[in-house]
């Protein structure tokens, strides 16, 4: 579904990504780890269209360097950004209907669904998105996220902050979107959580991959987790 060959992102004369290389098939989740200032945001917002590049992105066998970011967006494509983007001064139920891209297309995902999973968003259904918690807000995200009906997401962050239950709250999320078929990009600090949830990890270091494999290679691989993930 995404294949990503030589990518190099740059803001300004700062080059930030250096020759980037990673794939990812439909329905799979892949972790994205490293450091803080490694890239990973940016990798993301590259994909996204949000960041100058050279080098390809295939997504779905077309290339979409170059594209505008709605153009990305509307071939199928969610980004959840790490700063909660929620429209502060419209409702909940207004911020999830601002999700759906084409009102003209049967959605996978319906307001009721997203109620349905998460009730606390129902209860607060006509209250300001500036009133919901951080933890609220991050569901809120995500739920809009979804009523675009993407066939890929990218997550950044979606942890961040949170509680323990509303990280548990977060996670049994992300298995559900995945069990529908959703190809998952997810950029994740918690090592516990990124491990039990995907099936390969990448692990960045200075723009560059430095590791590629499953969780267990990864946990079996102290070396590289010393030296590109531990404080």
């Amino acid at each position: 579904m995404l294949q990503i060959s030589n990518l190099h992102a740059y803001y300004g004369k700062s080059h930030i990504l250096r020759g980037v290389n990673l794939t990812l098939a439909k329905g799979e989740i892949i972790a994205l780890l490293g450091r803080n200032g490694v890239g990973r945001s940016t990798l993301v917002k590259s994909i996204m269209g949000l960041v100058p590049t050279t080098g390809s992105i295939l997504y779905k066998d077309k290339e979409i360097v170059g594209k505008a970011t709605h153009e990305i967006a509307l071939n199928g494509i969610g980004y959840v950004p790490e700063n909660r983007d929620v429209f502060p001064t419209l409702t909940v139920k207004e911020n999830l209907l601002l999700g759906v891209k084409d009102k003209k297309v049967k959605a996978d995902w319906s307001v009721e669904e997203m109620f349905s999973l998460f009730p606390n968003l129902e209860r607060r259904a006509n209250v300001n998105a500036s009133a919901l918690s951080g933890g609220e807000q991050q569901m809120l995200t995500i739920c809009r996220c979804l009523m675009g009906n993407p066939e890929f997401m990218m997550i950044d962050e979606p942890t961040e902050g949170l509680s323990p239950q509303m990280v548990e709250t977060v996670a049994e999320l992300l298995k559900k979107i995945a069990s529908k078929g959703i190809s998952i990009l997810l950029v994740e600090q918690k090592l516990t959580i990124a491990l039990r949830l995907a099936g390969r990890v990448y692990l960045m270091g200075h723009g560059e991959m430095v590791f590629e494999g499953t969780p267990k290679e990864l946990e079996e691989n102290k070396d590289i987790r010393k030296e590109w993930l531990e404080v």
